[in-house]
C-alpha cells in the first residue's frame, strides 16, 4: 500500500541522512545524488502512519502534483513531479570537505571500473588500464596543492565548520559545485570567505533561495556561473554589491523575461563586468537588453535562444526609445560602447533593419545570427554572403572567421545581386540596401544596362563563371570533381540537366547545394527557375550534387 506514495526503501540510515527537514530545503534520494528535489511538505499523510516528506523532483519524475487521495498538501511544479518519501530515504547532504574527501581520496567503485572498457574485434569487453593513474591520483590527493576542484553532483549542502576549508585547500582558484543541494546564500558566503584565492565559482543546477540579504563583500570572485538556479534579475542586483569585481556572469536557463534594475531604468554598477551570458531565457523585447547598454566594460553579450524578434540602436531609432531614454543615452558614453561580441542565434529575427542596425554598435566585430528566420533560406532567409556584405565591421560571423577574400567576394556578389533585383529604382535600393552605394563605389562596379525582360545585368548575362561541381550522392558512387564555365544566367533546372550529363547519371534526380566558405551548412538551391547569379553563385563557387530522397 505504501508504494503508491513512491517510497524507496533501499535508502541508507547512516548519520548523513536527517529527519529534520525544512520547507525549501534541497535533498536527494539516498544513494542517488542526481535525483534531487525540493522539500515542499513535512508531516503526516492521511491514512498512513508516521511522518512523510513531500518532495518536488527537479527532473519531474514523480507520482502526483502534491495532492494524495483528494487531499492537497502542497503545490508541485507539474502534474506528476512530486512524491511522498520516508525521511530515512532522503539525504540532506554533506559538507564540502566530505565531498572533497570522497571525490579525490575515495577508491573507484566497481561500477566505475566496469565502465572502463573497449570492445574487441569479437565484441568482448576488454578492461582499460590508465597509464600514470597512480601519479595523477597521488597529486589530486594532496589537497593543499589543488587549484581547481569539481564536486558536481556529490550532495554538497553546507560549508562545514568555519576555517576548515581554508586550511585544507588554501590555494583553490576554481570550484565547480554544479548540481548539489546548496540553496542558502549564507552557505555560499561561508565557502567563499574561507577560500580567499577563489576566482571562479560554478553553482549551476543548485536551486537557490530568493533571500540574498546579508551577503558579505567577496571582492576576490571574478567568474560566477548561476545557470539553471532559478535566480531572478532582482536577486542579481542584490548580489551586485557583494561581487564588485566580477568579470563574467553566466545566467543561462533561468526563465528570465526582463531586466529589472532596483532603482533606475537602466543597470548601473558591475563596473568590471566583461561577459554576460543570458542564453536560453525568455527575453522577447530588445528594450530589456538596452537596460544593459551603459555597462561600460561589457565586451561580450550572449543572447542565444531567447525570443527576440527585433534589434535597434538607441541613437538611431528615436521613435522606439524606452521611457526616460535620456538617462540611457548618457552624454559621455555611447550605448554598448565596448561591446565586441553579440550572440543572438536561435531567436526570432526576420527583418533586415535588425541586421543593418548592428553597424551602429561602435566596436561590434563578432556576431552570431544562425537559427533565426532571416538566416534560414528555407524560411525566406538569406545566405552568409549577404550578411557579410551588409555588416561592415564583422570579422567573425556565426563562429567562422571572415577573411579579406571572403569579404571582397561577398560584397561584389551582393552588389550585383541588388542590381539584378532593383534595377532602375535607386530610391528602393537606398531604402532596402543602405550599404549598396558605398560598396558599388568601393569595388568600382559600373552601371549595367538591363535587357528587355531580363532579370540580370547585360554584362553578367553574357559572362561566364567558373564553378566546381562535387558529386556527393551515395548511390552514384565516387566521382572526380568537375570545374565548368557556365553563364551566370543558367537556371538551377538547366544545371541539374547538365549534371546528369556531366556525371552520366540517369536513374537519380539531382539536388543542388551551394557550399560557401565559413558556412557550416550548404544552401539548398530550391527554386528551379532561379538563376545561379540570383542565388549568389559566383566565380570559384562550389556546387554539391546530391540526390532527391
Amino acid at each position: 500500500m505504501q508504494s503508491c506514495l513512491d517510497i524507496d526503501n533501499s535508502g541508507s540510515k547512516s548519520g548523513s541522512y536527517s529527519v529534520g527537514f525544512v520547507m525549501g530545503q534541497r535533498v536527494h534520494l539516498a544513494g542517488d545524488t542526481r535525483r534531487i528535489g525540493t522539500v515542499k511538505y513535512v508531516g503526516a499523510v492521511e491514512w498512513y502512519e508516521g511522518n512523510w516528506v513531500g518532495v518536488d523532483w527537479d527532473n519531474g519524475d514523480g507520482k502526483h502534483d502534491g495532492s494524495h487521495n483528494g487531499v492537497r498538501y502542497f503545490e508541485a511544479q507539474g502534474p506528476k513531479t512530486a512524491s511522498f518519501v520516508r525521511p530515512h530515504n532522503l539525504s540532506s547532504g554533506v559538507t564540502l570537505l566530505k565531498a572533497l574527501e570522497f571525490r579525490y581520496h575515495g577508491e573507484s567503485t566497481k561500477e566505475e571500473q566496469d565502465e572502463m572498457y573497449v570492445l574487441s574485434a569479437t565484441n568482448k569487453k576488454v578492461s582499460i588500464e590508465l597509464l600514470g593513474i597512480d601519479k595523477i591520483q597521488n597529486k589530486l590527493s594532496r589537497f593543499e596543492e589543488l587549484t581547481s576542484v569539481s564536486l558536481a553532483y556529490l550532495g554538497v549542502s553546507s560549508a562545514g565548520p568555519p576555517g576548515h576549508i581554508n586550511t585544507t585547500i588554501p590555494r583553490l582558484k576554481e570550484l565547480d559545485l554544479t548540481g548539489n543541494l546548496l540553496f542558502d546564500w549564507r552557505e555560499i558566503a561561508a565557502i567563499c570567505k574561507d577560500l580567499p584565492a577563489l576566482v571562479t565559482l560554478n553553482l549551476s543546477y543548485n536551486i537557490m533561495s530568493h533571500d540574498v540579504s546579508g551577503m558579505p563583500l567577496l571582492n576576490h570572485i571574478k567568474v560566477v556561473v548561476l545557470n539553471h538556479t532559478g535566480i531572478s534579475w532582482k536577486q542579481v542586483e542584490m548580489l551586485k554589491d557583494s561581487l564588485p569585481l566580477v568579470e563574467e556572469l553566466h545566467l543561462m536557463g533561468n526563465k528570465l523575461r526582463g531586466i529589472t534594475p532596483l532603482s533606475s531604468d537602466i543597470v548601473h554598477g558591475f563596473d568590471s563586468l566583461r561577459l554576460l551570458n543570458l542564453e536560453n531565457n525568455f527575453i522577447a523585447s530588445w528594450d530589456e537588453i538596452l537596460k544593459l547598454s551603459q555597462l561600460k566594460r561589457l565586451e561580450q553579450l550572449f543572447l542565444n535562444n531567447n525570443c527576440i524578434s527585433h534589434i535597434w540602436y538607441p541613437d538611431h531609432n528615436s521613435l522606439s526609445k524606452p521611457p526616460n531614454s535620456h538617462e540611457l543615452l548618457g552624454e559621455s558614453f555611447r550605448p554598448f560602447q565596448n561591446l565586441r561580441c553579440l550572440l543572438v542565434g536561435g531567436n526570432k529575427i526576420e527583418d533586415f533593419s535588425s541586421i543593418d542596425t548592428l553597424n551602429l554598435f561602435p566596436n561590434l566585430l563578432d556576431i552570431r545570427l544562425s537559427e533565426n528566420p532571416i538566416a534560414d533560406p528555407g524560411k525566406g532567409g538569406v545566405p552568409r554572403f549577404v550578411f557579410i556584405a551588409r555588416l561592415a565591421k564583422v570579422e567573425i560571423l556565426n563562429g567562422s572567421q571572415v577573411s579579406p577574400r571572403e569579404r571582397k567576394e561577398s560584397e561584389i556578389r551582393y552588389v550585383r545581386l541588388v542590381m539584378s533585383k532593383c534595377h532602375d529604382n535607386p530610391e528602393e535600393i537606398k531604402k532596402l540596401h543602405p550599404r549598396f552605394a558605398e560598396l558599388k563605389k568601393f569595388h568600382g562596379i559600373e552601371n549595367e544596362k538591363v535587357a528587355n525582360g531580363a532579370t540580370v545585368p547585360q554584362k553578367m548575362s553574357s559572362s561566364l563563371i567558373s564553378i566546381t561541381l562535387k558529386c556527393v550522392a551515395a548511390s552514384i558512387g565516387e566521382k572526380a570533381p568537375l570545374t565548368k564555365k557556365l553563364p551566370a544566367t543558367t537556371t538551377v533546372a538547366k544545371l541539374k540537366i547538365l549534371c546528369e550529363s556531366f556525371f552520366k547519371i540517369k536513374s537519380v534526380k539531382p539536388k543542388l547545394f551551394l557550399q560557401e566558405e565559413g558556412s557550416p551548412l550548404p544552401t539548398l538551391l530550391d527554386d528551379d527557375m532561379t538563376s545561379l547569379f540570383d542565388f549568389g553563385v559566383g566565380n570559384g563557387s562550389t556546387i554539391l550534387v546530391d540526390e532527391e530522397c
